[in-house]
């Protein structure tokens, strides 16, 4: 095989088409010096100089192109280094080749701009990590270990120089690669565990980005004790004021009452009327008494209530059963399209007849004060991935909703503050939602519970 014939460089072209667009003007001067009447002397002095000024002219055609290329040609070799302090000089011309030179030197300061910007970021970046309490690390498709932060130094009682480079399973984070995504891990880490340590829970999170066309696993590992701990001291802490709240209320009467019916048994002689003092002073206590055992025992039921047993529901069957229990004052339903919902039907029975309670007693309390007549609508609609029961009242609506939720909370004389909680922790239990709020066309109040993933069409049952 013939080899290829070497090609000329740019400059060296450049050169070449300099010299050959002066060869005829070159050779015709020669050619009239020979033919013309000139001393031998004269004609090679002139042949000469001919030959140098054309010889420098092309020389001079051939720097003029090739300087300037070779100066861009250093000026992105400096930015392909990483060295974008390099500028051209001429750039400010009004020039073709000047606006090349000003391209090239704005690109160097938008790159040293970024350059400045990425480096800021990466020590910012570095700095939050090696500060957060949370443990960060890093793995390569290979599954070995490329980055840990200070809090996963700690986490694995180990440096930084003696985990880097280690896989998964000498690190002893193979389980994280694996699995779930998000989830709890049960178990001990390095410095952490030993004899007398505590058992803490570890909440875990993994993630994938690409690094170097690589992929690479994140792992982000936290210690959920402290925080369960401070939820589970203010938990207490609101449950002993409510409490605390409660029994004042009761057994401060109680007390007193007790004190009066004391004094009055040793007086010597007795009131005329006292049985009645003492007849009506038992029967505050007994109400008292009463009160306070509702109270405990709606706390038991809210502490009681146990995961739901789904199975398939007609809502239109659910939602007639519960209003078939009202019968002293006629409700509105408006049926919705048929539908049957995996839900625990006892439960759900029990929510509706909390919510369908509120709103009678919402509805009487204004109809008690010479306003329209008490009015009580349950409707529902059907939604591609939720189901919604409305219960809309009447009443005088909702003037404060921040303690709506809030256990034990009641602005009834006669209410404990369990049902609406009770009735959430059913209805999130099963994965939905409720929210209470004012009606927009008219007076009242309308309770909203979303229940997810209606599964399939049932014939309309009619409740």
């Amino acid at each position: 095989m013939a080899s290829r014939r070497p090609r000329l460089r740019h400059d060296q072209v450049i050169y070449l088409y300099a010299l050959l667009g002066g060869l005829p003007a070159v050779a015709a001067a020669i050619w009239l010096l020979q033919r013309g009447d000139y001393s031998p002397l004269t004609r090679w002095t002139v042949d000469l100089a001919v030959l140098g000024i054309w010889l420098g002219f092309a020389s001079a055609l051939h720097a003029r192109v090739v300087r300037p290329l070779q100066t861009m040609a250093n000026l992105l070799t400096a930015l392909r280094q990483g060295d974008f302090s390099v500028r051209a000089r001429g750039g400010a011309r009004a020039e073709a080749l000047a606006d090349v030179m000003a391209e090239i030197n704005t690109l160097s300061s938008l790159l040293q701009q970024q350059r400045l910007s990425a480096l800021e970021a990466t020590t910012l970046l570095r700095r939050v990590m090696a500060e957060i309490e949370v443990a960060i690390f890093a793995f390569d498709d290979e599954g070995i270990l490329r980055l840990a932060n200070s809090a996963g130094e700690k986490l694995l009682g180990l440096p930084a120089e003696r985990l880097l480079g280690r896989t998964a399973r000498e690190v002893g984070l193979e389980d994280c690669l694996a699995g779930e995504a998000i989830r709890i891990l049960p178990r001990a880490f390095g410095a952490r565990s030993g004899p007398g340590s505590a058992d803490p829970r570890w909440g875990m999170r993994r993630s994938q980005f690409r690094q170097g066309g690589r992929a690479h696993q994140l792992i982000v590992i936290g210690d959920l004790s402290r925080p369960l701990r401070e939820e589970e001291l203010l938990a207490w802490q609101r449950l002993v004021r409510v409490l605390g709240h409660e029994l004042n209320n009761s057994l401060t009467p109680i007390k007193s009452i007790a004190g009066s019916l004391g004094s009055l048994m040793r007086k010597d002689p007795r009131p005329p009327d006292w049985e009645g003092d003492v007849r009506s002073g038992l029967e505050i206590v007994e109400s008292r008494a009463d009160s306070l055992a509702r109270f405990l025992a709606g706390y038991a039921s809210l502490a009681r209530l146990p995961p739901p047993v789904r199975a398939p529901c007609d809502l239109g069957a659910l939602v007639g059963r519960v209003l078939r229990l009202e019968t002293s004052v006629a409700l509105h339903l408006v049926p919705g399209e048929p539908v049957t919902l995996e839900v625990d039907a006892g439960q759900m029975e029990q929510a509706l007849i909390n919510l369908v309670k509120n709103a009678l007693e919402a509805s009487l309390e204004r109809a008690g004060a010479a306003q329209p007549a008490p009015a009580v609508t349950v409707r529902w609609t059907v939604k591609p991935d939720v189901a919604e029961i409305m219960v809309e009242d009447n009443g005088p609506g909702l003037a404060n909703s921040a303690n709506l939720f809030v256990p034990f909370f009641t602005t009834k004389p006669e209410g404990s503050g369990i049902g609406l909680v009770l009735t959430r922790q059913i209805v999130e239990n099963h994965g939905g939602s409720l929210t209470l709020t004012n009606r927009r066309e008219g007076p009242g109040c309308v309770a909203i519970v979303a229940l997810p993933r209606p599964i399939s069409g049932t014939p309309e049952s009619q409740p």
